[in-house]
């Protein structure tokens, strides 16, 4: 064997689509090859015993170089090569992952009589994240929400809310979001562009992303977790009803903060517990 190497993140997940190329002392390649799916690059090709740099490069990811002796074995074991994201930004592994409803929470706080907040959230929902493998700001999300499981604590505000003067769930049963682009917003903050249709009307709304990391789940998948905010105003999708006091104070505010706490499950569908 070789040459023998492991590409992973720093939060130790393969980069399947890595390439480690080695080059002599004056510069010359003697040898390429390519990681497979789990990030392991394993090339039979014996080396001439003597002092090499060692490339690893992958899409999306910051290049690391390091030097390796290759003995009279003529084998290189190079080890394990972490890579950093390009701006040391990090996201989940590359694939598909499935929103979990039951861990996650889709939350709206609107302000109250001009001195307090209402605070509701959205029972039933589910979605998809893809997170690309090449580019990762082509990575993708989409969300469906049942408008009439919003709740508020308060049963018949959540009956007026149901209603046509609101999300009009009759005639409009499903809040739908659809990512359509990725951008970096900082070292460990991303938006998501995308549009969002509510009570028969599509906007473009952005969300502030930040990505929390992954972990293992007791029922043998992998997690990754997110939180996200964004303002809506509800004129913006023709919810124009309102009551003014006396004192021409609004009863319920216009703006409404959007706070989503989301857990994915990687893989295309969700544990059976």
């Amino acid at each position: 064997m070789g040459l023998t190497a492991r590409i992973r993140t720093r939060d130790g997940w393969a980069v399947s689509h890595a390439v480690v190329t080695v080059t002599d002392m004056t510069g010359t390649q003697v040898l390429r090859a390519e990681a497979d799916a789990e990030g392991a690059v394993r090339d039979a090709n014996g080396l001439a015993p003597g002092a090499y740099t060692v490339i690893v490069t992958a899409v999306g990811y910051a290049p690391a170089a390091s030097s390796a002796i290759v003995t009279a074995s003529g084998r290189a074991e190079v080890g394990t090569v972490t890579l950093a994201r390009q701006g040391g930004t990090e996201l989940p592994p590359p694939g598909l992952w499935t929103i979990d409803p039951v861990h996650s929470s889709v939350a709206a706080v609107a302000q109250h009589l001009g001195i307090s907040s209402v605070h509701g959230r959205f029972t039933e929902f589910g979605g998809s994240i893809e997170i690309a493998p090449d580019d990762v700001t082509r990575s993708r999300v989409e969300a469906v929400i049942r408008a009439a499981s919003v709740d508020t604590g308060n049963g018949m505000r959540d009956t007026h809310l149901r209603s046509a003067d609101f999300l009009d769930v009759e005639r409009h049963p499903e809040i739908a979001f659809r990512s359509t682009a990725l951008a970096q917003a900082g070292p460990d903050r991303w938006t998501v562009h995308g549009e969002l249709a509510m009570h028969g009307v599509v906007r473009p709304v952005d969300l502030d992303l930040a990505y929390l990391g992954t972990g293992a789940d007791p029922w043998g998948g992998t997690r990754a977790a997110f939180r996200a905010t964004t303002e809506l105003h509800r004129e913006d999708f023709a919810m124009n009803y309102n009551q003014v006091l006396q004192a021409g104070i609004a009863a319920i505010g216009t703006t409404l903060k959007v706070e989503l706490d989301i857990q994915a499950v990687q893989g295309d569908a969700l544990p059976a517990v």
